[in-house]
Parts: structure tokens; sequence; C-alpha cells
């Protein structure tokens, strides 16, 4: 999964700074803010970005204690109409303020961030107003009531009494604000409603047990009843909305998952910079797909020329770990993976903590395999790092689990190392602390974040990692196949009319997967439109560590490229590539039409 950034949420609180002002009725004022000198535009730009993260982080609590800003954790996002209507009002006044600004009058690492932070309010605007996934994806409400609450448990950032009273705050809210997404929701998707439908068991299974289990040493009677007592009213609030999506919300979840080709290219273009015509970066991931086919099935041919390449890789899946054995597992590679990046001098790693590896949080296990949760960048004391790993359902058939299960092997485990810890996710983030701004710190997009994790399985077998094991690499290509399924289900399903089970059979023909990981890949890729983003930024990394190499001829070091890379934060790869290659900043794109 991508680092955390303001794209993760669209869930906000309807607090409008200027009293009196109505939304829906009022023009967005024209800045009128001097830009007479360097200096006086250097202050008015910082004193916007101070602001707009001041109004972002009070109106999305949740986000705001994933980041260390823990002067909200007995809030909840307020996710009425209003608060949406009031926060798109609230955007396009800073899209304005920020039209003000004369670039060239900025610092280097400012002229940057202004069009990074202009296209993200864009994308903002796209969502709340277009995209509008507030009004059309139910699981984004129970999966905020259970996370409000996970970022209070998981880590050791305050007195477990202070962050008990915390989540009792936030528990008191929880009702209403399932109350207020019934009101919201309207002709979702029905794969959506069954998304929701699917995740809630957990959740409730989450409340019952897990989050009275993580404060259950908190000696204060009466602390506890009050606890329990709230606890209980937001079990009971999750099983009426199950009830709700049941009997009311499926009968009438009909309306289409597909953004469309113009509602796709501005997504694309608000969030992650890329302006490329669709049917080119179509043409672009049928052209990568016959790749990957081609040395999997070559690869396939090394290892046992008599079977076939399906045959040759089902073998290899088969030596995976028993479901409870899988934690202890993926931990035991991770070790060996930090010290090949160091003594292969791969990327310098600014830290010393470890990363711990645990089971996938309820809430997340329906569309997750394997993600990475870091501590924000301004947390202080809690540095714990958590790997999450899916494990079988206890109620799954054993066919099930065993398909589960293969995308588990033993080889996998080491790619997909690679790719959450060392040198994919988690060493982005420790590197993220160093970014040169707060903008870098909190704005980016998962062509970075994503891409940079998926390079790295490729690039670590290019260095040497297992040594030329064929079994390693057939499994690398695999892990391949499946992200530009991604990329090419994720356009055509949002653009080309691919229905689901379309997407479904295209995972398991394309990507040689199992039907299990392909539903759980094509239903995914309903809500997650772009994820194509996987292997559009493996690729644009790849060009840019040419680029790079061609101009610093002898003088090019992979390590010093790679630290540069990471130095930037993780924003849109137009923004890397100015600051890398010293060329100019991107075009305001975020006012190119589609």
């Amino acid at each position: 999964m991508p680092l955390r950034s303001l794209f993760a949420w669209g869930l906000v609180m309807a607090v409008l700074l200027t009293a009196g002002l109505s939304p829906s009725n009022q023009a967005v004022p024209v800045s009128t803010e001097a830009t007479s000198s360097p200096k006086k535009t250097q202050s008015t730009f910082d004193s916007i970005v101070y602001d707009y993260f001041d109004f972002t982080l009070r109106r999305n609590p949740t986000w705001a204690t994933d980041l260390g800003e823990h002067a909200w954790d007995g809030e909840l996002e307020d996710v009425s109409a209003q608060a949406f209507e009031a926060t798109t009002y609230k955007n396009k006044e800073f899209l304005s303020r920020l039209d003000q600004i004369d670039a060239e009058q900025l610092d280097s690492v400012s002229k940057l961030d202004l069009p990074l932070l202009k296209s993200h309010l864009q994308g903002e605007l796209l969502e709340s107003e277009q995209i509008q996934l507030w009004r059309r994806n139910p699981d984004k409400y129970s999966t905020l009531a259970s996370q409000s609450v996970f970022t209070l448990m998981k880590r050791d950032f305050a007195p477990l009494r202070q962050r008990l009273e915390s989540c009792i705050a936030r528990e008191k809210r929880i009702p209403g604000m399932l109350a207020e997404a019934r009101k919201n929701l309207a002709n979702p998707p029905a794969v959506y409603t069954q998304i929701a439908l699917q995740q809630l068991p957990g959740m409730i299974d989450f409340f019952n047990q897990s989050v009275p289990d993580a404060f259950v040493s908190v000696k204060d009677e009466q602390l506890q009843k009050e606890f329990k007592s709230e606890n209980n009213k937001v079990i009971e609030s999750l099983r009426a909305y199950q009830q709700f999506l049941k009997d009311d919300l499926s009968q009438r979840s009909s309306g289409s998952f597909a953004l469309g080709p113009a509602l796709f290219a501005k997504k694309l273009l608000y969030e992650e910079m890329v302006d490329e015509p669709v049917n080119s970066l179509l043409e672009r991931g049928n052209r990568e797909l016959s790749r990957l086919k081609h040395d999997f099935i070559e690869t396939a041919k090394e290892i046992d020329a008599t079977k076939s390449p399906q045959a040759v890789y089902q073998a290899v899946a088969v030596d995976h770990p028993k479901p409870e054995q899988l934690i202890s597992s993926t931990q035991y590679v991770l070790e060996e993976l930090r010290e090949f990046c160091l003594h292969e001098s791969i990327c310098s790693i600014p830290s010393e903590e470890r990363v711990k590896v645990q089971e996938t949080p309820p809430f997340d296990r329906a569309l997750s395999f394997a993600s990475m949760d870091t501590p924000g960048p301004f947390e202080k004391k809690a540095t714990e790092a958590y790997y999450h790993v899916t494990l079988p359902e206890p109620t799954w058939t054993p066919q099930k689990t065993e398909e589960h299960m293969r995308d588990f092997c033993r080889m996998d485990l080491i790619n997909t190392s690679v790719h959450e810890a060392y040198p994919g996710h988690y060493v982005q983030f420790l590197w993220l602390k160093q970014a040169p701004s707060k903008i870098r710190k909190l704005v980016g997009c998962s062509s970075n974040g994503e891409g940079w994790a998926h390079y790295c399985e490729e690039m670590m077998l290019e260095q040497g990692l297992g040594n030329g094991d064929r079994k390693l690499k057939l499994v690398q290509l695999h892990d391949a196949l499946l992200r530009v399924c991604r990329y090419i289900v994720g356009i055509k399903m949002h653009t080309a009319g691919m229905t689901l089970e379309e997407g479904i059979t295209f995972f398991m023909n394309e990507g040689f997967q199992e039907r299990t990981n392909a539903e759980r890949e094509a239903k995914r890729g309903t809500i997650d439109a772009t994820y194509l983003v996987y292997t559009l930024g493996k690729m644009e990394i790849l060009s840019l560590r040419a680029d790079y190499k061609k101009a610093k001829g002898t003088e090019f070091s992979l390590k010093e490229f790679h630290d540069r890379f990471l130095a930037q934060g993780f924003p849109p790869l137009k923004i890397v590539r100015a600051a890398l290659l010293g060329t100019p900043a991107p075009p305001n794109l975020a006012n190119q039409s589609h």
C-alpha cells in the first residue's frame, strides 16, 4: 500500500474559518495578498501552507493522530454533507490564494512545492465535487470508525489512560457519524456495498475483542464502565449499519463504479501529475505485459522445461509456511534484506529502528494482502512500524486458504518484504522525516510511493539478491505481472467498459493468479481506479535513473541516485525529475483541461 498522504481521506469536519459565510451562495474571494518581493512572496506562501494544514488536520483528526499530531485525538471527522460542502469552499479559497503566488520569487524547494500543493487541491476538489466516493462507498465510513480507534491503540505515544479517554471521546461520536453516512449514501455500485458487508464482521469483532483487550490494564473502574458503555454503543451502531446495508442500501446499489475516461484522466493528472493520454498509457501497459509474460515463460522453462509455466510456478508456490508460521517467517527475512542493502550499497538506511510484523487489522483484510504501517513524520515518541500480512480467515475452505497462502510462498516472502520494508516502503518512510518541507512530508502520490517499492523488487535482483536463483526471479515476475494486470484492468474497467468478472478473468489468464486473489484484486480496482501507479511508477523511475546516469556519466552511483531520490519525499515523479536533473518545475498541470 501507498505511504500515507492526504489522498487517503476525503472525510472532513464542517467548521468554516470565516464566520457567517455560506459556501453554497458565496463566491470564493480572490486573494489580494501582496507578493512584491521574494522575501514577502516566500512569507506569504509559507503562511498559506500553515493555514492549509492547520485547517486540514483539524478536519481530519484520525489522519492527524496517525501523523503524530495529537491535538485532536479526542475528535472524529464530521462527515455530514454540509462538512463536505464547507471544505470544498475552503479548498477553493486556498487554491485562489496560491494562484496569486509568483513562483519565480520562491526558494528552490518552494518552487516545486507550489505546483504540488495546487495539484493536490485540485485532486481534493475533483473527489469532493465529481467522483464523490463519500456518496458512493459505504466502506469508507465503517473503516473510518475502526481506524479512528486503531490509531489510538497501535502505538504507545501517550499513557494508556490518556489514550483510553481519547478512545471514549471518539467512540461517543461514531454512532452519529454512521447516521450521517446513511444520509450521504446514494446508489453506490453493488460491489462497493458487497465489500463493506465483507469487512463489517471483522470490524465488529475488532470492537468486541481487540479494543477492550487493548485497554484492559487501565485500572479505573469508572472510566472502564464509561468505556464499556460507549464501546457497546459502537458495536450496536455497526450492527445496525450492517443491517442497513443488507436490507436497504444493497437493494438500491445499482450505480456504476466506472469513472469514465474524462474523470480517470483528471484523477491521474491531479494526483500523479501524469498528463499522458489514456490510450498511450494503455499501449505502454500492454507492452510491459508482453515483456513480463515472455520473461515469466522463459524463466519457468529454465526451472523445468517439461512443465507449463503455470505448473512450474505452482510447484514453487506450494512451498509456503503454515498460516500460524507466517508472521515469524516474514520477520526472519527482514534482517537479511537490511544487511544486503547496506553491504551492497543499495541506499542509506537512516535509522536503527526495526519493523514489527503483525496480522492485518480486521478492517483492512478484504482488499489488502500485505502492507506497511509506519509512524507519522511528526511522531516524537511512538516509533513502531508495522508490516501487516493478511492471514486466512477461519471460515475459509481449505482450498481458499491454500490459494491465499500460495501468494506467501517462501520466495514471495522475500520479494514482498523487499517491497514493503527493505528497501521499499519502510526505508522510504525513514527518509520521509528528512524531506525538505512540510508539504513533502504530508503530500505525495502513489506512483512515487508504490512505484519506488515495485521498482525495488526488480532492482534488487539486478544487484544480486538471491544469487541468480531462478525461483526467486519467477516469483518476482509473477508479482510484476500482478501489478501490470492492475494497470490494464484499472484503465479498462474505468474507461473501456470492462466488467468486474472480466477483470477477474484477466488477472487469472494474463497474470497467472489464483481466483481468490484475482477476485480481491479486481474488486480493489473498482474503488482504487488508478492502481496502475505501481507499474507506471516503476517505469518512470527506471527512465529517470537512465537519464540521471547519462547526466552523471562515470560519476554515477546507484546508492547516490537512490539517496537523492528518497530525500525528495514522495511527490509526483515530475517533481523528483526536476529536483534531480535541474529541469524547470512542472507547469501548473491542474489548469489543463480534459
